[in-house]
């Protein structure tokens, strides 16, 4: 898996950017310590000042790559999702039986995250935790409508689309697919958040994890509705 992700390369949409952050070394520090910031200071008190000062850099030059910090957080969140995408492809490709396959995209999006060595200057464990706390604000925006015209979140609706299609294998007469797989990805979130901070309302645990409680939850609808026809 390392040596066949090391040659691939996380697409995020293009428009993203001014300049690509894969494409120099000082983009790749961009990137690498606007993750370490974001994580310790939490996205409203980042600033590209801030950053500047982390990477011993001017902040004009992190401008001539994202024009705001917002645009970086999309960057960040797009390439998480699109990574996500890559380990939930490998896991699911030769899987034939289709409620095995669902569980296995389930445990890829929800489970805790580890450090992939693929990417050396992306701390995957440090991004899951923005992630966790900072993706709504990639989007809760008044300028929402038009950043998904331009496609800023082409890879986020793409990996929705494909748990979308994996629940219509297993039901094709379900009548709320693309809901119950947006609900998986942002319900992951919420439970991971829910257990980190407020544990007693949900019973997601050191021993029950959010990939558990989903996989629970979506094959026990989709068997009942099943039944039910």
């Amino acid at each position: 898996m390392i040596k066949l992700l090391s040659n691939l390369k996380i697409a995020v949409p293009d428009k993203i950017y001014i300049k690509d952050p894969e494409s120099s070394d000082l983009g790749k520090r961009i990137i690498q310590h606007s993750i370490v910031l974001i994580d310790e200071l939490g996205f409203d008190s980042f600033t590209f000042k801030k950053l500047g000062a982390k990477i011993g850099s001017n902040e004009s030059s992190i401008y001539r790559y994202f024009e705001s910090k917002h645009k970086l957080l999309l960057y960040l969140t797009s390439w998480y999702w699109a990574w996500i995408e890559y380990h939930l492809v490998f896991a699911t490709f030769n899987v034939s039986d289709p409620e095995l396959q669902l569980s296995k995209a389930i445990e890829i999006i929800s489970k805790n995250v580890e450090e992939d060595q693929a990417f050396s200057h992306i701390n995957e464990v440090a991004l899951n935790r923005i992630i966790i706390n900072e993706y709504s604000k990639s989007y809760l925006t008044k300028e929402v409508d038009s950043e998904n015209k331009e496609g800023y979140f082409v890879v986020y609706k793409r990996l929705v689309t494909r748990l979308k299609d994996m629940i219509l294998i297993i039901n094709s007469n379900y009548k709320y697919p693309a809901s119950l797989a947006s609900t998986i990805i942002e319900g992951s979130l919420h439970q991971h958040y829910l257990k980190d901070h407020f544990r007693s309302i949900t019973d997601c645990s050191e021993t029950t994890t959010p990939a558990e409680y989903f996989t629970h939850l979506v094959l026990s609808t989709l068997k009942q509705t099943t039944h039910d026809k």
